[in-house]
Order: C-alpha cells, then sequence, then structure tokens
C-alpha cells in the first residue's frame, strides 16, 4: 500500500487530513472510498495507520487507528554533500538517495562546480528538490524526509562534517580501496562528491586536513551522480542497515 505524508498542522490525536494533489491521487487513481485503510506518515520517523471517513478530490478525513515508530528508517545518521551538477542530475540524486535511507542532503560550491545564478533561483531549486523528496519518500515508503540543506560552500561543508564520526571523501585519484569500516560510538558519517571533472588536489588537502578519508569507487571514472548513489549504497551497507553489520 501507498504511503502518505502528512503535514503535522492536518494532524489531530485521531484525526488526519489529506489535501490536494494527494486527494485527488486517492480517490481519482487509487479509487479508495469511505472505511478503506490508508497508511501515513508525519515525515519526522512516525507511521499512522487511519480509515477513511469522507473523501473528496479537494480532501480526504481520515480517522487514525494506530500510530507507530517507523521500521525503515537507518540507525545510521548519513549526509551526503555533492557539488552542484546540472539540475536534471541533482534531481536524479535526491530520488535515489531517499531509497537509500539518507538523512540529509546539501549541495555544495567548488571550483568545478556548476554555479546557480541568484538567491530566487537558488530558493526555487530548494523548493524543487523539498518537493522531490516528498514524493520519493511516498514511493519508497520512507517515513523521514531527506533534509534538503541550502547551498553550501565547501569551507562550510568541511566546517559542518566536524560533528561527524566517518568522513569519505570519494575522489578517481584515491588508490584507497573501501573496505571495512567499523562502527564507532557516534554513527554520523558524511560523504564527500565532487563535480563533474572531480576535486581538484587542494579541494583533497583541505579535506584530509578536516579527518576525511580519501576513498576510490574503483577503476572505472563514474559520472558524478552515479558516484553520489553507488557510495551512499556502500556506506549504508558498511555502516547503516543494508545488511554489511
Amino acid at each position: 500500500m501507498q504511503k502518505f505524508l502528512i503535514n503535522k498542522e492536518a494532524l489531530s490525536a485521531d484525526k488526519a487530513a489529506i489535501h490536494g494533489q494527494d486527494a485527488k491521487h486517492i480517490c481519482k487513481v487509487l479509487r479508495l472510498k469511505p472505511q478503506d485503510t490508508i497508511s501515513m506518515t508525519d515525515g519526522h520517523g512516525n507511521d499512522y495507520t487511519g480509515c477513511i471517513d469522507k473523501a473528496s478530490f479537494e480532501c480526504v478525513e481520515i480517522s487514525i487507528l494506530s500510530e507507530k515508530k517507523s521500521l525503515t528508517e537507518s540507525n545510521l545518521d548519513l549526509t551526503l554533500c555533492t557539488a552542484m551538477l546540472k539540475h536534471n542530475k541533482m534531481d536524479g540524486i535526491i530520488k535515489q538517495i531517499t531509497q537509500l535511507g539518507v538523512t540529509r542532503w546539501i549541495p555544495f560550491y567548488c571550483k568545478r562546480s556548476i554555479p546557480l545564478s541568484g538567491q530566487k533561483k537558488e530558493q526555487k531549486q530548494i523548493e524543487r528538490w523539498q518537493t522531490i523528496a516528498r514524493e520519493s519518500l511516498k514511493q519508497c515508503r520512507r517515513s523521514c524526509l531527506v533534509d534538503i540543506m541550502p547551498p553550501m560552500d565547501f569551507e562550510q561543508v568541511l566546517l559542518f562534517s566536524k560533528a561527524c564520526s566517518h568522513k569519505f571523501a570519494f575522489w578517481e585519484a584515491s588508490e584507497r580501496p573501501l573496505t571495512g569500516v567499523l562502527p564507532k560510538e557516534n554513527n554520523k558519517a558524511v560523504v564527500l562528491i565532487g563535480p563533474e571533472g572531480g576535486f581538484e588536489e587542494e579541494e583533497i588537502r583541505l579535506a584530509v586536513e578536516s579527518g576525511f578519508i580519501s576513498y576510490s569507487l574503483g577503476p572505472r571514472i563514474l559520472r558524478a551522480e552515479t558516484a553520489a548513489v553507488s557510495a551512499c549504497g556502500l556506506i549504508q551497507y558498511l555502516l547503516g542497515d543494508m545488511g554489511g553489520r
């Protein structure tokens, strides 16, 4: 059953409401009606099962039957930092990392990244990325939205990473393979992926000085978006909930 995202403002102790396109989808596509059950999440790790009371294209009113903590969220607090790429490539990354259980995503600027021109354009992109994250959450039945953070510069990303126990910088010039990584008491990890053309050596040097370890993703050169998704899957396998531990 598809999981729907509900706003906390539309949720009370025993009632919920779904509006807009989701309400239309429930009625027109899924053809759900009163007395049918529906699965929901608040996007903050709580899941709900409800019974539809009233259904229209504008609003679906629901009685809450049960509430529980999600079982689909990783034990790993995983942050992915990707250098800015063309917009459609960034859209694809968000879809994939939502499925992989990433906690937050930080786009950033470095010497070879693609710039966004102007604050209005940047805000518009952030809103678009948040919409993609919401839609992806419903598809893969997660219960926590990926935290889409505003674009940072490279130095800000390194500063953010100070609180993380595991710091991975994937770089095509590295010869270090990604082998068994032992979990630490603070199970927070950050993954650094460069732009098309890769990081400059000076950027990797600064990352290493900030506690990152430079790793390889194998003998082939990967596209930046492929590297981002592959790296997150590997880290979830080693440290998270995808079967490696």
